[in-house]
Protein backbone atom coordinates (compact mmCIF):
# COMPACT_ATOMS: atom_id res chain seq x y z
CA UNK A 1 0.00 0.00 0.00
CA UNK A 2 2.66 2.31 1.21
CA UNK A 3 4.44 1.16 -2.80
CA UNK A 4 1.38 2.58 -4.45
CA UNK A 5 1.19 5.76 -2.38
CA UNK A 6 4.71 6.73 -3.31
CA UNK A 7 3.87 5.94 -6.80
CA UNK A 8 0.91 7.82 -7.28
CA UNK A 9 2.00 10.75 -5.52
CA UNK A 10 5.23 10.49 -7.76
CA UNK A 11 2.72 10.87 -10.67
CA UNK A 12 0.75 13.48 -9.60
CA UNK A 13 3.99 15.32 -9.13
CA UNK A 14 5.07 14.84 -12.55
CA UNK A 15 2.10 16.05 -13.57
CA UNK A 16 2.44 19.40 -11.84
CA UNK A 17 3.96 21.96 -14.75
CA UNK A 18 6.63 23.78 -14.37
CA UNK A 19 7.46 27.30 -14.53
CA UNK A 20 10.26 28.13 -15.91
CA UNK A 21 12.39 31.58 -14.90
CA UNK A 22 13.23 32.78 -18.07
CA UNK A 23 15.88 35.17 -19.54
CA UNK A 24 15.21 37.85 -21.93
CA UNK A 25 17.85 38.62 -24.40
CA UNK A 26 19.90 41.11 -22.50
CA UNK A 27 19.82 39.01 -19.48
CA UNK A 28 22.28 36.37 -20.84
CA UNK A 29 25.56 36.32 -22.17
CA UNK A 30 24.70 33.32 -25.56
CA UNK A 31 24.85 35.18 -28.71
CA UNK A 32 23.90 33.63 -31.97
CA UNK A 33 27.45 33.71 -33.30
CA UNK A 34 28.31 31.25 -30.92
CA UNK A 35 25.91 28.53 -32.29
CA UNK A 36 26.26 26.57 -35.21
CA UNK A 37 25.81 28.03 -37.88
CA UNK A 38 23.71 24.43 -39.17
CA UNK A 39 21.62 24.42 -36.25
CA UNK A 40 20.33 28.05 -36.64
CA UNK A 41 19.36 26.95 -40.48
CA UNK A 42 17.26 24.21 -38.21
CA UNK A 43 16.08 26.67 -35.62
CA UNK A 44 15.05 29.05 -37.75
CA UNK A 45 13.11 26.32 -40.55
CA UNK A 46 11.14 24.59 -37.51
CA UNK A 47 10.43 28.02 -36.42
CA UNK A 48 9.08 29.78 -39.67
CA UNK A 49 7.11 26.17 -40.49
CA UNK A 50 4.91 27.37 -37.42
CA UNK A 51 7.06 24.98 -35.08
CA UNK A 52 8.04 25.67 -31.42
CA UNK A 53 12.21 25.66 -31.55
CA UNK A 54 14.45 25.36 -28.69
CA UNK A 55 18.41 24.69 -28.51
CA UNK A 56 18.10 22.54 -25.08
CA UNK A 57 20.01 20.86 -22.85
CA UNK A 58 23.90 21.10 -22.91
CA UNK A 59 24.33 23.68 -25.44
CA UNK A 60 22.61 26.09 -23.47
CA UNK A 61 24.12 25.06 -20.08
CA UNK A 62 27.99 25.35 -22.04
CA UNK A 63 27.24 28.85 -23.69
CA UNK A 64 26.27 30.07 -20.06
CA UNK A 65 29.10 28.48 -18.45
CA UNK A 66 31.02 30.45 -21.65
CA UNK A 67 32.51 26.91 -22.83
CA UNK A 68 31.99 25.68 -26.30
CA UNK A 69 29.57 22.98 -26.87
CA UNK A 70 30.80 19.94 -28.86
CA UNK A 71 26.91 19.61 -29.65
CA UNK A 72 24.08 21.29 -30.67
CA UNK A 73 20.50 19.80 -29.66
CA UNK A 74 17.49 20.79 -30.67
CA UNK A 75 13.78 20.13 -29.09
CA UNK A 76 11.00 20.95 -31.13
CA UNK A 77 6.91 20.12 -30.74
CA UNK A 78 7.54 18.52 -34.33
CA UNK A 79 7.06 14.96 -34.58
CA UNK A 80 9.74 13.37 -36.44
CA UNK A 81 8.33 12.54 -39.43
CA UNK A 82 7.34 15.99 -39.81
CA UNK A 83 10.87 16.76 -39.04
CA UNK A 84 11.39 14.61 -41.96
CA UNK A 85 8.99 16.25 -44.04
CA UNK A 86 10.65 19.81 -43.67
CA UNK A 87 14.37 18.54 -44.11
CA UNK A 88 15.35 16.05 -47.35
CA UNK A 89 19.02 15.31 -45.78
CA UNK A 90 16.92 13.94 -42.43
CA UNK A 91 16.89 10.16 -41.41
CA UNK A 92 15.21 8.70 -38.85
CA UNK A 93 16.83 6.97 -35.69
CA UNK A 94 16.22 5.61 -32.95
CA UNK A 95 13.98 2.38 -31.25
CA UNK A 96 13.82 3.45 -27.61
CA UNK A 97 13.19 7.15 -28.38
CA UNK A 98 12.62 8.40 -32.33
CA UNK A 99 14.62 10.94 -33.40
CA UNK A 100 15.44 12.77 -36.32
CA UNK A 101 18.94 13.79 -37.60
CA UNK A 102 19.44 16.52 -40.21
CA UNK A 103 22.83 15.89 -41.89
CA UNK A 104 25.17 18.44 -43.23
CA UNK A 105 27.64 16.66 -44.31
CA UNK A 106 29.93 15.34 -41.68
CA UNK A 107 28.14 17.38 -38.78
CA UNK A 108 24.65 16.12 -37.42
CA UNK A 109 22.16 18.00 -35.87
CA UNK A 110 19.72 16.23 -33.41
CA UNK A 111 15.91 17.30 -33.35
CA UNK A 112 14.01 15.46 -30.85
CA UNK A 113 10.78 15.70 -30.35
CA UNK A 114 8.90 16.97 -26.67
CA UNK A 115 8.83 13.90 -24.62
CA UNK A 116 5.92 13.32 -22.23
CA UNK A 117 5.15 11.25 -19.27
CA UNK A 118 5.06 7.77 -20.43
CA UNK A 119 2.09 6.65 -17.98
CA UNK A 120 0.01 9.16 -19.59
CA UNK A 121 0.22 7.11 -22.48
CA UNK A 122 -3.33 5.80 -24.00
CA UNK A 123 -2.50 5.98 -28.22
CA UNK A 124 -1.06 3.39 -30.59
CA UNK A 125 0.94 6.00 -31.42
CA UNK A 126 2.89 6.67 -28.44
CA UNK A 127 4.79 3.59 -27.16
CA UNK A 128 5.90 3.11 -23.88
CA UNK A 129 7.63 -0.19 -22.11
CA UNK A 130 9.07 -1.15 -18.66
CA UNK A 131 11.11 -4.13 -17.52
CA UNK A 132 10.89 -5.44 -14.14
CA UNK A 133 13.78 -3.25 -12.84
CA UNK A 134 11.49 -0.22 -13.78
CA UNK A 135 14.15 0.34 -17.25
CA UNK A 136 12.45 2.17 -19.95
CA UNK A 137 13.02 0.25 -22.91
CA UNK A 138 10.60 2.56 -25.61
CA UNK A 139 9.63 5.51 -25.00
CA UNK A 140 8.45 7.05 -27.69
CA UNK A 141 5.78 9.62 -26.22
CA UNK A 142 5.65 13.66 -27.17
CA UNK A 143 4.42 16.02 -25.06
CA UNK A 144 4.87 20.00 -24.45
CA UNK A 145 8.04 21.63 -23.16
CA UNK A 146 7.30 21.43 -19.28
CA UNK A 147 7.05 17.65 -19.65
CA UNK A 148 10.08 17.29 -21.78
CA UNK A 149 12.13 19.17 -19.17
CA UNK A 150 10.56 17.11 -16.43
CA UNK A 151 12.17 13.87 -18.67
CA UNK A 152 15.35 15.38 -18.71
CA UNK A 153 17.82 13.85 -15.74
CA UNK A 154 19.23 16.91 -14.52
CA UNK A 155 18.24 20.17 -13.78
CA UNK A 156 21.43 21.92 -15.21
CA UNK A 157 20.38 20.15 -18.52
CA UNK A 158 16.53 21.53 -18.31
CA UNK A 159 17.23 24.70 -20.34
CA UNK A 160 16.26 25.97 -23.52
CA UNK A 161 17.05 28.67 -26.19
CA UNK A 162 14.00 29.79 -27.63
CA UNK A 163 15.11 31.06 -31.09
CA UNK A 164 11.74 32.74 -31.65
CA UNK A 165 12.60 35.59 -29.17
CA UNK A 166 16.14 34.20 -28.06
CA UNK A 167 15.25 33.59 -24.51
CA UNK A 168 16.47 31.36 -22.42
CA UNK A 169 13.97 29.00 -20.29
CA UNK A 170 15.09 27.03 -17.06
CA UNK A 171 13.13 24.76 -15.48
CA UNK A 172 13.20 22.71 -12.06
CA UNK A 173 16.17 25.48 -10.25
CA UNK A 174 18.17 24.93 -13.37
CA UNK A 175 19.63 28.23 -13.44
CA UNK A 176 20.03 28.33 -9.92
CA UNK A 177 21.70 24.86 -9.92
CA UNK A 178 24.22 26.28 -12.72
CA UNK A 179 25.24 29.32 -10.57
CA UNK A 180 25.50 27.67 -7.37
CA UNK A 181 27.66 24.66 -9.20
CA UNK A 182 25.48 21.85 -8.20
CA UNK A 183 24.32 18.77 -9.87
CA UNK A 184 20.73 18.07 -9.02
CA UNK A 185 18.73 15.24 -10.19
CA UNK A 186 15.14 15.83 -11.71
CA UNK A 187 12.37 13.32 -9.94
CA UNK A 188 13.21 11.07 -7.24
CA UNK A 189 16.72 9.93 -7.83
CA UNK A 190 16.08 5.90 -7.35
CA UNK A 191 12.91 5.84 -10.02
CA UNK A 192 15.29 7.87 -12.70
CA UNK A 193 18.55 5.69 -12.32
CA UNK A 194 16.08 2.02 -12.32
CA UNK A 195 14.52 4.44 -15.57
CA UNK A 196 17.86 4.62 -16.76
CA UNK A 197 21.45 3.60 -15.10
CA UNK A 198 23.39 5.10 -17.57
CA UNK A 199 22.23 8.62 -15.83
CA UNK A 200 24.63 7.34 -12.74
CA UNK A 201 27.68 7.44 -15.36
CA UNK A 202 26.48 10.21 -16.53
CA UNK A 203 26.32 12.03 -13.31
CA UNK A 204 30.08 11.54 -12.74
CA UNK A 205 31.15 12.93 -15.61
CA UNK A 206 29.12 16.14 -15.45
CA UNK A 207 30.65 16.23 -12.21
CA UNK A 208 33.95 15.88 -13.58
CA UNK A 209 33.75 17.90 -16.42
CA UNK A 210 31.72 21.00 -15.67
CA UNK A 211 33.82 20.97 -11.90
CA UNK A 212 29.56 20.64 -10.56
CA UNK A 213 29.30 19.10 -7.07
CA UNK A 214 27.18 15.95 -6.54
CA UNK A 215 24.12 16.94 -4.38
CA UNK A 216 23.44 14.19 -1.45
CA UNK A 217 19.89 13.09 -2.35
CA UNK A 218 21.41 12.57 -6.46
CA UNK A 219 24.20 10.96 -5.02
CA UNK A 220 22.53 8.64 -2.15
CA UNK A 221 21.39 5.61 -4.26
CA UNK A 222 24.69 5.62 -6.56
CA UNK A 223 26.42 3.17 -4.88
CA UNK A 224 23.42 -0.13 -3.97
CA UNK A 225 22.08 1.05 -7.86
CA UNK A 226 25.63 0.63 -9.64
CA UNK A 227 24.83 -3.26 -10.79
CA UNK A 228 22.00 -2.40 -13.01
CA UNK A 229 24.52 -1.06 -15.46
CA UNK A 230 24.75 -4.97 -15.89
CA UNK A 231 21.65 -4.43 -18.28
CA UNK A 232 22.72 -1.77 -20.56
CA UNK A 233 23.72 -3.26 -23.70
CA UNK A 234 27.60 -3.57 -24.69
CA UNK A 235 27.07 -1.78 -27.73
CA UNK A 236 25.54 1.24 -25.47
CA UNK A 237 28.48 1.23 -22.91
CA UNK A 238 31.17 1.41 -25.57
CA UNK A 239 30.03 4.91 -26.77
CA UNK A 240 29.09 5.66 -22.43
CA UNK A 241 33.28 4.61 -21.89
CA UNK A 242 34.49 7.06 -24.68
CA UNK A 243 32.66 10.06 -23.38
CA UNK A 244 33.72 9.33 -19.75
CA UNK A 245 37.28 8.53 -20.56
CA UNK A 246 38.00 10.58 -23.66
CA UNK A 247 36.32 14.03 -23.00
CA UNK A 248 39.58 15.77 -21.50
CA UNK A 249 38.57 14.71 -17.93
CA UNK A 250 39.33 10.45 -17.65
CA UNK A 251 41.53 10.71 -14.79
CA UNK A 252 39.14 12.67 -12.55
CA UNK A 253 36.00 10.34 -13.71
CA UNK A 254 37.59 7.22 -13.09
CA UNK A 255 38.39 8.41 -9.53
CA UNK A 256 34.78 8.90 -9.28
CA UNK A 257 33.45 6.17 -10.79
CA UNK A 258 35.54 4.03 -8.00
CA UNK A 259 34.41 5.97 -5.56
CA UNK A 260 31.00 5.49 -6.05
CA UNK A 261 31.21 1.46 -7.44
CA UNK A 262 30.32 2.42 -11.14
CA UNK A 263 33.83 0.55 -12.34
CA UNK A 264 33.22 -2.74 -11.34
CA UNK A 265 30.43 -3.27 -13.19
CA UNK A 266 31.77 -1.81 -16.46
CA UNK A 267 35.42 -3.51 -16.27
CA UNK A 268 34.48 -6.45 -13.86
CA UNK A 269 38.18 -8.60 -14.50
CA UNK A 270 39.91 -5.38 -14.15
CA UNK A 271 38.14 -4.53 -10.71
CA UNK A 272 38.72 -8.08 -9.37
CA UNK A 273 42.60 -7.87 -10.41
CA UNK A 274 42.73 -4.75 -8.43
CA UNK A 275 40.92 -6.00 -5.75
CA UNK A 276 43.00 -8.88 -4.81
CA UNK A 277 45.75 -6.54 -3.70
CA UNK A 278 47.33 -5.39 -7.56
CA UNK A 279 47.39 -1.70 -6.90
CA UNK A 280 49.84 -1.07 -9.16
CA UNK A 281 47.11 -1.62 -12.16
CA UNK A 282 45.31 0.84 -10.58
CA UNK A 283 47.98 3.76 -10.54
CA UNK A 284 48.69 2.34 -14.22
CA UNK A 285 45.29 3.34 -15.30
CA UNK A 286 45.48 6.77 -13.44
CA UNK A 287 48.60 7.79 -15.30
CA UNK A 288 47.64 6.51 -18.62
CA UNK A 289 44.31 8.43 -18.00
CA UNK A 290 46.49 11.56 -16.65
CA UNK A 291 48.49 11.40 -20.21
CA UNK A 292 45.14 10.88 -22.67
CA UNK A 293 44.31 14.04 -20.94
CA UNK A 294 46.95 16.18 -21.65
CA UNK A 295 47.08 14.99 -24.94
CA UNK A 296 43.42 15.92 -25.51
CA UNK A 297 44.76 19.10 -24.07
CA UNK A 298 47.07 19.62 -26.47
CA UNK A 299 44.52 19.18 -28.86
CA UNK A 300 46.41 15.52 -30.04
CA UNK A 301 45.18 12.58 -31.47
CA UNK A 302 44.20 9.77 -29.28
CA UNK A 303 42.74 6.73 -29.51
CA UNK A 304 40.49 4.45 -27.80
CA UNK A 305 42.53 1.49 -28.22
CA UNK A 306 45.60 2.72 -26.12
CA UNK A 307 42.58 3.50 -23.56
CA UNK A 308 41.64 -0.34 -23.82
CA UNK A 309 45.14 -1.25 -23.56
CA UNK A 310 45.97 0.54 -19.96
CA UNK A 311 41.87 -0.89 -18.70
CA UNK A 312 42.77 -4.62 -19.43
CA UNK A 313 46.70 -4.67 -19.06
CA UNK A 314 46.27 -6.03 -15.32
CA UNK A 315 43.87 -8.60 -16.26
CA UNK A 316 46.11 -9.89 -19.40
CA UNK A 317 49.26 -9.82 -17.18
CA UNK A 318 47.71 -11.83 -14.52
CA UNK A 319 46.06 -14.53 -16.45
CA UNK A 320 49.31 -14.75 -18.49
CA UNK A 321 51.29 -15.78 -15.31
CA UNK A 322 48.47 -17.85 -13.88
CA UNK A 323 48.65 -19.82 -17.39
CA UNK A 324 52.37 -20.22 -16.66
CA UNK A 325 52.53 -21.47 -13.34
CA UNK A 326 49.02 -23.76 -13.20
CA UNK A 327 48.69 -24.77 -17.35
CA UNK A 328 52.92 -25.41 -17.97
CA UNK A 329 52.25 -23.10 -21.13
CA UNK A 330 55.86 -21.06 -22.42
CA UNK A 331 55.31 -17.53 -21.73
CA UNK A 332 53.98 -16.47 -25.42
CA UNK A 333 51.70 -19.43 -25.74
CA UNK A 334 50.46 -17.98 -22.21
CA UNK A 335 50.82 -14.64 -23.00
CA UNK A 336 48.68 -14.72 -26.72
CA UNK A 337 46.01 -16.88 -24.70
CA UNK A 338 45.64 -14.60 -21.70
CA UNK A 339 45.06 -11.53 -24.38
CA UNK A 340 42.24 -13.46 -26.26
CA UNK A 341 40.18 -14.74 -22.85
CA UNK A 342 40.29 -11.35 -21.13
CA UNK A 343 38.88 -9.49 -24.79
CA UNK A 344 36.02 -11.99 -25.10
CA UNK A 345 35.22 -11.88 -21.63
CA UNK A 346 35.19 -8.37 -21.57
CA UNK A 347 33.26 -7.68 -24.70
CA UNK A 348 30.19 -8.99 -22.74
CA UNK A 349 30.24 -6.13 -20.90
CA UNK A 350 31.63 -3.22 -22.97
CA UNK A 351 31.60 -4.34 -26.91
CA UNK A 352 34.98 -3.30 -28.17
CA UNK A 353 34.91 -3.04 -32.31
CA UNK A 354 37.30 -5.04 -33.34
CA UNK A 355 39.04 -2.15 -35.40
CA UNK A 356 40.22 -1.30 -31.63
CA UNK A 357 40.25 -4.84 -30.38
CA UNK A 358 42.95 -5.49 -32.87
CA UNK A 359 45.32 -2.80 -31.87
CA UNK A 360 44.48 -3.30 -28.80
CA UNK A 361 46.29 -7.27 -29.26
CA UNK A 362 49.06 -5.36 -31.49
CA UNK A 363 50.04 -2.76 -28.57
CA UNK A 364 49.91 -5.73 -26.24
CA UNK A 365 52.17 -7.77 -28.03
CA UNK A 366 54.69 -5.04 -29.08
CA UNK A 367 55.46 -5.03 -24.92
CA UNK A 368 56.97 -8.60 -25.82
CA UNK A 369 58.93 -8.15 -29.11
CA UNK A 370 60.23 -4.57 -27.40
CA UNK A 371 62.63 -6.35 -25.61
CA UNK A 372 63.83 -8.55 -27.91
CA UNK A 373 66.56 -5.89 -29.87
CA UNK A 374 69.22 -8.15 -31.60
CA UNK A 375 69.88 -8.16 -35.00
CA UNK A 376 67.53 -6.21 -37.15
CA UNK A 377 64.84 -6.55 -34.65
CA UNK A 378 64.78 -2.85 -33.78
CA UNK A 379 64.73 -1.80 -37.41
CA UNK A 380 61.80 -3.83 -38.56
CA UNK A 381 59.81 -2.99 -35.46
CA UNK A 382 60.25 0.63 -36.37
CA UNK A 383 58.80 -0.40 -39.48
CA UNK A 384 54.85 -1.80 -37.44
CA UNK A 385 52.72 0.58 -37.93
CA UNK A 386 51.08 0.46 -34.29
CA UNK A 387 54.83 0.88 -32.97
CA UNK A 388 54.46 4.43 -31.43
CA UNK A 389 51.14 3.16 -29.61
CA UNK A 390 53.38 0.24 -28.36
CA UNK A 391 56.45 2.53 -27.43
CA UNK A 392 54.34 5.27 -25.76
CA UNK A 393 52.53 1.96 -23.68
CA UNK A 394 56.26 1.02 -22.86
CA UNK A 395 57.09 4.63 -21.41
CA UNK A 396 53.65 4.42 -19.07
CA UNK A 397 54.70 0.75 -17.81
CA UNK A 398 58.45 2.55 -17.07
CA UNK A 399 57.22 5.03 -15.28
CA UNK A 400 55.94 2.29 -12.33
CA UNK A 401 58.62 -0.71 -13.18
CA UNK A 402 62.12 0.70 -12.71
CA UNK A 403 63.53 -2.47 -14.20
CA UNK A 404 61.75 -0.93 -18.07
CA UNK A 405 63.57 2.36 -17.68
CA UNK A 406 66.44 0.90 -19.32
CA UNK A 407 64.67 -0.41 -22.28
CA UNK A 408 62.77 2.27 -22.93
CA UNK A 409 65.61 4.77 -22.57
CA UNK A 410 66.92 2.56 -25.33
CA UNK A 411 64.00 2.83 -27.86
CA UNK A 412 63.94 6.62 -27.19
CA UNK A 413 67.53 6.90 -28.15
CA UNK A 414 67.23 4.36 -30.79
CA UNK A 415 64.37 6.51 -32.78
CA UNK A 416 65.93 9.93 -32.80
CA UNK A 417 69.63 8.63 -33.57
CA UNK A 418 71.14 8.95 -37.00
CA UNK A 419 72.25 5.86 -38.77
CA UNK A 420 75.53 5.57 -37.65
CA UNK A 421 74.74 5.74 -33.75
CA UNK A 422 71.52 3.49 -34.55
CA UNK A 423 74.14 0.60 -35.55
CA UNK A 424 76.20 1.54 -32.49
CA UNK A 425 72.68 1.08 -30.13
CA UNK A 426 71.92 -2.02 -32.13
CA UNK A 427 75.14 -3.66 -31.35
CA UNK A 428 74.92 -2.73 -27.65
CA UNK A 429 71.72 -4.09 -27.36
CA UNK A 430 72.66 -7.70 -28.91
CA UNK A 431 75.86 -7.63 -26.57
CA UNK A 432 73.04 -7.23 -23.93
CA UNK A 433 71.12 -10.20 -24.98
CA UNK A 434 73.85 -12.41 -25.60
CA UNK A 435 75.23 -11.68 -22.11
CA UNK A 436 78.59 -9.85 -22.56
CA UNK A 437 79.60 -8.60 -19.32
CA UNK A 438 81.08 -5.62 -21.05
CA UNK A 439 79.26 -4.54 -23.85
CA UNK A 440 80.50 -1.85 -26.67
CA UNK A 441 82.57 -1.68 -29.99
CA UNK A 442 83.00 -5.27 -31.47
CA UNK A 443 86.22 -5.57 -32.33
CA UNK A 444 86.38 -6.42 -35.93
CA UNK A 445 86.11 -8.96 -37.99
CA UNK A 446 89.18 -11.49 -39.04
CA UNK A 447 88.97 -12.95 -42.52
CA UNK A 448 90.00 -16.80 -42.44
CA UNK A 449 93.43 -17.58 -44.03
CA UNK A 450 93.30 -18.98 -46.93
CA UNK A 451 94.73 -22.52 -47.09
CA UNK A 452 97.21 -22.65 -50.29
CA UNK A 453 96.15 -24.97 -52.86
CA UNK A 454 97.70 -28.53 -53.41
CA UNK A 455 99.93 -28.85 -56.21
CA UNK A 456 99.29 -31.97 -58.30
CA UNK A 457 102.27 -35.04 -58.10
CA UNK A 458 103.74 -35.28 -61.57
Amino acid sequence: MAGFCKKLLTRQQEALPLQPVVLERDQHGISRRQISENALKVLYRLNKAGFEAYLVGGGVRDLLLGRQPKDFDIATNATPEQVKQLFSNCRLVGRRFRLAHVLFGRDVIEVATFRGHHHQVNTNKHISAQSSEGMLLRDNVYGTIEEDAERRDFTVNALYYNIADFSVLGFAGGLKDLEARRLELIGDPETRYREDPVRMLRAVRFSAKLDLAISPRTEAPIQSLAPLLSDIPPARLFEETLKLFLAGQGQETYRQMQHYGLFAPLFPETAEVMGRGHNRYGRFIELALANTDERIAQDLRVTPAFLYAALLWGPVETRTQEFVNDGGLGYYDAFMLAADEVISRQVKTVAIPRRFSSVVRDIWQLQERLPKRAGKRPYRLLEHPKFRAGYDFLLLRAELDPRLKELAEWWTDFQAANPVDRQQLARTADDQENGDAEPGPRPPRKRPRRRPRRRKET
